[in-house]
């Protein structure tokens, strides 16, 4: 057998499977949300989705046969050209709905806010495991800090100019995972949570756009059961709880022509991406949601399994980047459709349609999977042997 074929038998099944369900699952909930629209373009998205998990596919399993230690060798790199495309976009790129976030390729937009957040983990993960190791004073937790949060803070800086909150705001729980497990004592990160909710006020007054401001307090006024108009600000939110609402128990069924979706309640550009759950929730009801919900947290349990076996500190990180990732897309997208987080444009990680987010979901996780296939030093494999034929001699 080759070594190429074992490593792909050595793949972690059960998690492949599971996100091979999820996307099964992404896709049919995308086609429920656009077969009946009369724009021809917008109907088929969902053949579109499939176009780009088949090539999300080739970088997952690319990043799953090549052994994860070349990214120290690519980190920079990565992280460089994908914060170069980030701060191109931010000046140059495509506006849409008030977000500068998109580079216009012609037949297709990318988004580099996603490109740089998978740059981004891989160049801390190997700071965080290596920057110790260069020289005695980076030692020092503040130091590291202050360097891994530079790291951060570009191109979440860039992400919040551009206008694109929720892919800002993703930063700070993967960052916050990632200095958690990179050995930061928890006096330094208490600091700064401590810092950073002073800030928030401030933040909130000053560094929020008024629609951005509006849409939180909004919710707020709706949590206390005060009036909002249903037709102009709170017209998502109130749609949107309408429609997980109304689904019940089992659901309406697919293809329901009373769905609120189907009525053409909720925008057909967010129905198939930030407001997809609402879509599913009404169709399949709190059983078929709490299915999907469960398999996100299956999904996640499996890979904090294989950082646990992570054969280094860099791999292990990897993972926790990754599981941070898309806890935080996963909380933010739900938890905005159930007014428990402000409503921001962000997708539901391998359900929403989208280009540039499924190939880095996929290749992320591909990166998970080669922490688990080489989670054995073969190094040590090949030593181990020879040792004990001496031992015998």
């Amino acid at each position: 057998m080759t070594p190429l074929l074992r490593k792909f038998f050595g793949l972690n099944w059960l998690l492949f499977a599971n996100m091979g369900a999820l996307l099964i699952f992404g896709v049919f909930a995308v086609y429920s949300a656009c077969w009946m629209r009369e724009d021809p373009e917008l109907a088929t998205k969902w053949r579109d989705q499939v176009y780009w998990i088949l090539l999300g596919l080739v970088f997952f399993f690319a990043a799953a046969l090549i052994d994860y230690k070349w990214m120290k060798f690519l980190g920079v790199p990565f992280y460089v050209i994908s914060t170069g495309l980030l701060i191109y976009t931010t000046f140059f790129g495509a506006e849409i709905n008030k977000t500068r976030a998109w580079l216009d390729l012609g037949p297709v937009l990318i988004q580099p806010s996603q490109i740089a957040i998978a740059g981004g983990i891989v160049l801390l993960a190997l700071s965080l495991s290596t920057l110790h190791k260069l020289h005695p004073v980076l030692r020092n937790p503040f130091i590291r800090l202050f360097v891994t949060g530079i790291i951060a803070g570009i191109p979440f800086a860039f992400v919040l100019i551009q206008g694109d909150f929720g892919s800002a705001i993703v930063w700070v729980p993967v960052y916050g995972a990632m200095i958690l497990i990179g050995n930061i004592p928890f006096r330094y990160m208490a600091v700064i949570v401590l810092v950073v909710t002073m800030l928030l006020p401030f933040a909130f007054f000053f560094g929020l756009k008024d629609y951005q401001k509006k849409r939180i307090t909004v919710q707020l006024e709706m949590l206390q059961g005060k009036k909002v108009n249903i037709l102009g600000e709170a017209y998502s939110a109130y749609n949107n709880l309408l429609a997980i609402g109304s689904g019940g128990w089992a659901g309406k069924g697919f293809k329901n022509p009373e769905t609120v979706n189907n009525q053409g309640f909720i925008s057909p550009d967010t129905a198939i991406n930030d407001f997809i759950f609402p879509v599913l929730a009404e169709e399949h009801g709190f059983r078929g949601a709490l299915m999907m919900l469960g398999g996100f947290v299956l999904l996640l349990l499996q890979c904090i399994f294989v950082a646990f076996y992570s054969r280094d500190m860099m791999g292990r990180l990897l993972v926790v980047g990754v599981v941070g990732l898309i806890f935080a897309h996963v909380y933010q997208n739900v938890g905005m459709n159930l007014l428990i987080m402000p409503i921001t444009g962000i997708p539901l990680p391998l359900i929403s349609y989208g280009g540039t987010f499924v190939v880095i979901t996929l290749f992320l996780l591909g990166l998970v999977q080669s922490v688990w296939i080489h989670r054995i030093d073969a190094e040590m494999v090949e030593v181990r042997p020879q040792m004990d034929i001496e031992h015998l001699d």
